[in-house]
């Protein structure tokens, strides 16, 4: 409730976001504000585990937590036989079950004067994933979170609140999936705080491939301890318009953050990263390495900051963005930024914007290999350089299975323009 009360006064004086604050400079809000959305707030109990079948990926054994319109579904979810100091939940269930927790750990790196939709998670809270691990304890299998997001008459607004806390030399592996039904307009408006303590390992997988009519926006809230480590990876490929916001701080020396980007844009679409990692203290280290594939009218932004604060001396970080243009009319707005005061660091950005090589293609066809054939081949070849960084096999072959689709449609109509056209 205090909570909530804040973030409600934060609401009254935080601006909508607009073109010209730098953090919003080249991704619109308009067509977001024009919707009408309704809240979801009651929890579905239709819901069969006949109907997950076509979300779920085979062969990929996990704990599992199940979220529709943002409630949690527990008799769709997976949680039995946990380990030992080991606490896997809905956070609405843990008010009740974990209060002491939660008192200790919520709100503490999520800054919900951050902009309006942070300040809006916080003061609409409803339900999310609480995930808790004890010290030392390392988990033996994945935790997959599904977040489903069902059609509804009217279009719908959710605001999922995610706490993850790894105690000191704890080590786990989450993934994150978010999924739909058919066209549906909905707003998914995610909220993660993630808390690694001393030597704390967590991998974090996210694959957002929803509806064409979704719009999404995740605010990530990592802090880090002394030898801790993160690795994340994240894959966009739905949504009419995405965003997701990283935001990292080192609050002691000696951690690791690194995190590895893929996303797709195409026709009326908008997909958008944005980072701020915060080399706070010394001997940290970070490696940004986020790749997009642009295609039709899409449209991406890439905005990505690091600073090195005047104490945070041996600081090792670096930050880099590729895109692949398969259309005259697709629009890349990249800004890599390195704001260093520190002066014994190693640090470095950079930034390119490409077509695919036509000697290259050229080459390939001389071989043998059709035209479109050659083109998906560079495409993947691009790609899976952020692919593999998924140690998930099932994930992994999901993410590259879905890609190869988009594509096999993409360069096909592609091919068949080009040659009305001529």
């Amino acid at each position: 409730d205090e909570a909530r009360e804040q973030a409600r006064t934060a609401m009254n004086t935080l601006p909508v976001p607009y073109r010209k604050q730098e953090d919003w400079r080249y991704t619109s809000i308009d067509g977001l504000l024009k919707q009408e959305f309704q809240p979801a707030n009651d929890q579905f109990t239709a819901l069969q585990s006949v109907d997950l079948e076509d979300w779920l990926l085979p062969e990929m054994d996990c704990y599992r937590l199940v979220f529709a319109n943002g409630r949690c579904v527990p008799q769709l979810s997976n949680i039995d036989d946990l380990p030992e100091g080991v606490r896997i939940g809905s956070l609405r269930a843990a008010l009740t079950t974990d209060p002491e927790l939660l008192a200790t750990w919520f709100g503490q790196t999520a800054n919900h004067h951050q902009h309006m939709f942070t300040a809006l998670n916080t003061a609409l809270i409803n339900d999310g994933v609480f995930i808790h691990v004890d010290a030392g304890v390392k988990l033996d299998k994945p935790i997959e979170v599904l977040y489903l997001s069902l059609a509804l008459e009217d279009a719908v607004i959710a605001h999922p609140r995610n706490l993850v806390v790894m105690e000191a030399g704890s080590q786990a592996t989450l993934i994150e999936r978010f999924v739909s039904t058919g066209q549906s307009v909905y707003f998914n408006n995610v909220l993660n705080e993630i808390i690694l303590n001393e030597s704390a390992s967590l991998i974090h997988h996210r694959v957002q491939d929803e509806s064409p009519g979704a719009y999404h926006l995740s605010s990530l809230f990592l802090s880090q301890q002394k030898k801790s480590e993160y690795r994340g990876t994240g894959v966009a490929m739905g949504g009419a318009w995405a965003r997701t916001d990283y935001r990292a701080r080192f609050l002691d020396e000696e951690a690791v953050c690194i995190l590895n980007g893929l996303y797709l844009a195409g026709d009326k679409q908008l997909t958008d990263f944005h980072l701020d990692i915060d080399h706070a203290k010394p001997h940290c280290a970070s490696e940004e390495n986020f790749r997009g594939i642009v295609y039709g009218k899409g449209r991406a932004v890439f905005d990505g900051r690091i600073l090195v604060a005047r104490d945070a001396q041996k600081s090792d970080a670096h930050l880099h963005n590729a895109n692949l243009m398969l259309t005259r009319n697709a629009e890349v707005d990249t800004k890599p930024q390195l704001e260093i005061y520190a002066d014994d660091v190693k640090c470095s950005h950079g930034t390119t914007v490409g077509q695919l090589d036509p000697e290259q293609i050229y080459y390939m066809r001389s071989r043998g290999i059709e035209a479109a054939m050659a083109q998906k081949m560079l495409c993947l070849g691009f790609a899976d350089e952020i692919i593999d960084t998924i140690e998930i096999e099932p994930l992994r072959q999901h993410v590259h299975d879905r890609l190869h689709t988009t594509l096999e449609q993409v360069v096909t109509e592609q091919l068949q323009n080009e040659e009305v056209a001529q």
